[in-house]
């Protein structure tokens, strides 16, 4: 029996949740407060991208999808925003922001089945599974399958994937972004005091098309 004194203290546990937030929407604060539970993580950071290398640039500054992250985690103490990306200058890229973190904390990236399609494309893909245990959820429309160079790394790391359970909820950013320039209501998608800061500030309405993102 380990006594108090010999007893090794457990790893802190922290999941990650990287995304544009362009907006932040029902779908996020439901997959980052799951995998609290689920995996019985210690808070759950959300980490907004400052310039996704993969996407188009974002027409909406990075102050405001701050303010709507503060506003969206506000009644949720274990969701944490970590700006590491925005406050780096140039392309976002996963592996930097991982070799950013403090060492010590076992780090969970939530990722859904779309990005896990895609995940041998990212910048030094072998790299990040060194630093992380990727978490995947499925995501409506995408089949989860494992890219098979992802498959034969994992084994010879002997390392495996975890599989979240979790309810699909059909809503994305870009979703949203077209509904606000059709004006039509979005009140079940965004948190309140999000569609509130959305209307104040005029966002997503005279910005033309929205880019799919």
């Amino acid at each position: 029996m380990l006594t108090e004194k010999s007893a090794t203290p457990l790893a802190v546990k922290i999941g990650l949740l990287g995304g544009s937030f362009n907006p932040i929407h029902q779908a996020h604060l439901r997959l980052a407060l799951s995998a609290c539970d689920y995996l019985q993580l210690d808070h759950v950071q959300l980490i907004p991208a400052g310039q996704p290398w993969q996407k188009q640039p974002l027409q909406v500054s990075a102050e405001d999808r701050l303010a709507m992250l503060s506003l969206a985690i506000a009644p949720y103490p274990q969701l944490q925003i970590n700006p590491i990306e925005i406050e780096r200058d140039g392309p976002t890229y996963t592996i930097e922001t991982l070799q950013s973190l403090p060492k010590g904390p076992q780090y969970y990236w939530l990722m859904g089945s779309d990005q896990l399609n895609n995940f041998c494309t990212w910048r030094a893909w072998q790299d990040i599974i060194r630093y992380v245990q990727l978490v995947v959820v499925q995501r409506p429309g995408h089949d989860i399958q494992i890219p098979v160079a992802l498959q034969e790394e994992l084994t010879r790391l002997e390392q495996n994937l975890l599989f979240m359970p979790f309810a699909e909820l059909a809503i994305s950013s870009t979703q949203i972004r077209q509904k606000l320039q059709e004006k039509q209501d979005v009140s079940t998608l965004v948190p309140t005091p999000v569609l509130d800061y959305i209307q104040q500030h005029g966002l997503y309405i005279n910005h033309g098309s929205a880019p799919k993102i």
